[in-house]
């Protein structure tokens, strides 16, 4: 039987909002006269549940009495949407930050992955930021110089090693913060999204070298990620947060369809004011659908949008024209649907219009869609920027691999050859 590499117990971690300590000097008082009786924080339950979409009081709760124990060995996936309290607990388990309450425990020494590339001085060299790395992730002189070889030619960064970094691009930067952090052998090891760095050559190595340490089995790896391809290569087990509260715990597979449920998907339109057009023929509600019904959208899986009208008799008439306008967050068009491209077929329940996608090509991120129905030739429903849904990253391709969200919104079906 392993024994238990990491623990933690109840934890939680409040932070104060628009406050360095509590604010007052009464509350500081309070909370070291607490401390002095061996008494807990006074206020550290006062926060509430770490939802971005509500309004609340000065203090919030960014994790709420998380419990679960890591194995010597084991590699743990780590999950949930932005906001969820991802990045705090690793923080807490890295001792950047202390917990507000609860106890954690660790046998073997931590390293940390959270940014990559911090710590970078950009007056020194390749070479010498590579020894201050190293030291800055806990390596001894010894060992840096012991991999420095290594470490160099995994960056990619040779022929520049003995110039100043701030004449690198920022993807060298990553690329040599994460070459360091690669050659670390600590007991536990913790990764915060480093596979999202750097071009699809590089991306495509560093999950090699990650599939290298966490297949070793001597380490145990915290492993936090959106990439969900990476997440169910890499990993023998997940936790799912949520609100700044443990979702779920369980197998990779698993726990990324629990993530990727939602509890509800449809959207309530028929009182929305801001629409024109002389209503012979209107939206009330849209279905987001992804691979499943209730599931959300996820890159390279089926994708669908259902729509209810209120005039269903309309639906087969060759006069009704309902067009779909896909923008991304910044309001650039990235897709345009319609029914004057393609004859639609009589299926589903009544009244209602659907728009399948079988593999969906869009990258991750938040996408607004613009409704725009024609009857006999005159605008019966238009609205801008109607609804918005979100995508999550999936492996389109299936190898592994993911495109940089700053370099393309749509992904293209492709193949690559070459002759020497």
């Amino acid at each position: 039987m392993r024994r238990k590499a990491l623990e933690i117990v109840e934890v939680s971690k409040q932070y104060r909002l628009g406050e360095f300590g509590t604010g007052t000097l009464s509350h500081d008082l309070k909370r070291w006269s607490s401390k002095v009786r061996g008494k807990g924080d006074p206020y550290a339950m006062v926060g509430e549940e770490n939802r971005r979409d509500l309004k609340g009081g000065d203090y919030v709760l960014a994790l709420r009495d998380i419990s679960f124990s890591v194995e010597e060995g084991e590699v743990l996936g780590i999950i949930g949407k932005n906001g969820a309290g991802k990045s705090t607990l690793l923080k807490l388990l890295s001792r950047v930050t202390r917990p507000s309450k609860g106890k954690i425990r660790a046998r073997g020494r931590i390293a940390s992955l959270l940014e990559v590339g911090t710590g970078m001085h950009p007056e020194l060299t390749g070479r010498e930021n590579v020894y201050l790395n190293g030291a800055i992730l806990g390596m001894s002189q010894s060992e840096i110089r012991a991999k420095f070889d290594d470490i160099v030619e995994f960056s990619g960064c040779t022929r520049y090693v003995d110039t100043p970094v701030k004449r690198y691009s920022s993807g060298m930067k990553v690329r040599l913060g994460f070459a360091v952090a690669a050659f670390l052998e600590p007991e536990i090891l913790i990764v915060d999204e480093v596979l999202a760095v750097g071009d699809a050559e590089f991306q495509r190595r560093a999950i090699g070298k990650m599939k290298d340490v966490t297949g070793s089995g001597d380490r145990t790896v915290l492993f936090v990620s959106h990439n969900m391809a990476a997440v169910n290569s890499l990993c023998s087990r997940a936790l799912l947060l949520k609100n700044g509260m443990l979702h779920y715990d369980g197998s990779p597979e698993s726990t990324i369809n629990r993530y990727l449920e939602e509890s509800s998907s449809e959207k309530d339109m028929s009182k929305l004011r801001d629409r024109k057009g002389n209503g012979v023929v209107k939206v009330i509600a849209v279905d987001v659908q992804g691979e499943q019904p209730g599931q959300s959208p996820q890159s390279g899986q089926p994708f669908a949008l259902k729509f209810k009208i209120d005039n269903s008799a309309m639906l087969a008439s060759k006069d009704l024209r309902f067009d779909l306008r896909i923008d991304d967050y910044l309001g650039q068009r990235v897709a345009w649907l319609s029914t004057s491209l393609l004859d639609a077929r009589a299926d589903g329940a009544p009244g209602e219009i659907t728009f399948a996608v079988e593999r969906l090509n869009l990258t991750a991120g938040l996408y607004y869609v613009t409704l725009y129905l024609e009857a006999k030739g005159e605008v019966s429903d238009w609205i801008q920027n109607a609804f918005s849904f979100e995508v999550n990253e999936g492996d389109y391709y299936g190898t592994g691999r993911l495109a940089p969200m700053n370099q393309t919104n749509v992904l293209m079906d492709f193949k690559v050859a070459y002759h020497v």
